[in-house]
């Protein structure tokens, strides 16, 4: 891979891995660590809502509630964990959480890192539908940070022998993604929003499970996951 010479990164960063049972201040340290260690760089952090999220939505789905009051109890959930980070982060990062792309763009001349949850109600979307907008909207490209080393040939927490996928083109991925039903509070590597997204403007998209990967790729090196492009 050549040395990348990206100025602006959106990441995706799951709330499964913000607060898995508890807030994992360990893994949120590292990661404070990974975003300091780039200081020449700017990110754009979108949170998920991840279990919490789910929970809230499971809730309202016995209810029998509508599609957008699921969305919305999720979008706030991702927003408090936005505000969250970004107080955890410090002087680096944004006080005011933004709703609209504008103000992401505005924030980023401010700060080295601006976080943001849902920014608004968009039928079967997700955060990461919401972080492949903001890359095609900063023309930036997009690093997926969930609890998988990638894409895998089936799921590899039920079948330790699934078949890793380095690198895949855009238009098979929208395909395989176009066959999953969306349901709110989905969990899969990515969304069918984000897949049709990234296809439609062409941005280079990278699934990855560690910080180790995150930082391979923002110094251009080999890393451990998937890559969607071509």
């Amino acid at each position: 891979m050549k040395k990348d010479v990206q100025k602006i990164w959106v990441i995706s960063l799951g709330g499964s891995r913000i607060v898995p049972d508890n807030v994992d201040e360990k893994f949120l340290t590292r990661f404070k660590k990974l975003i300091d260690s780039h200081p020449s760089k700017r990110f754009v952090v979108v949170t998920g809502g991840g279990t919490t999220a789910r929970k809230y939505i499971g809730a309202l789905r016995k209810l029998d509630k509508s599609a957008r009051a699921k969305a919305m109890a999720g979008i706030a959930v991702t927003r408090f964990h936005a505000r969250f980070m970004a107080r955890f982060f410090g002087e680096s990062a944004n006080e005011e959480i933004p709703k609209n792309m504008k103000k992401i763009k505005d924030l980023l001349g401010k700060n080295q890192i601006v976080f943001c949850g849902g920014l608004r109600y968009r039928k079967n979307n997700t955060s990461d539908g919401t972080a492949s907008l903001i890359s095609t909207y900063l023309k930036a490209p997009f690093i997926n940070l969930t609890n998988v080393n990638g894409l895998y040939a089936t799921n590899p927490q039920k079948n330790p022998k699934a078949k890793h996928i380095p690198k895949i083109t855009w238009k098979k991925f929208e395909k395989i993604t176009s066959k999953i039903k969306f349901t709110a509070g989905q969990h899969f590597v990515l969304d069918q929003t984000a897949a049709k997204t990234i296809q439609k403007k062409k941005i280079p998209t990278y699934i990855v499970g560690s910080l180790t990967a995150i930082d391979n790729i923002l110094k251009g090196r080999k890393f451990k996951g998937t890559i969607i492009q071509g």
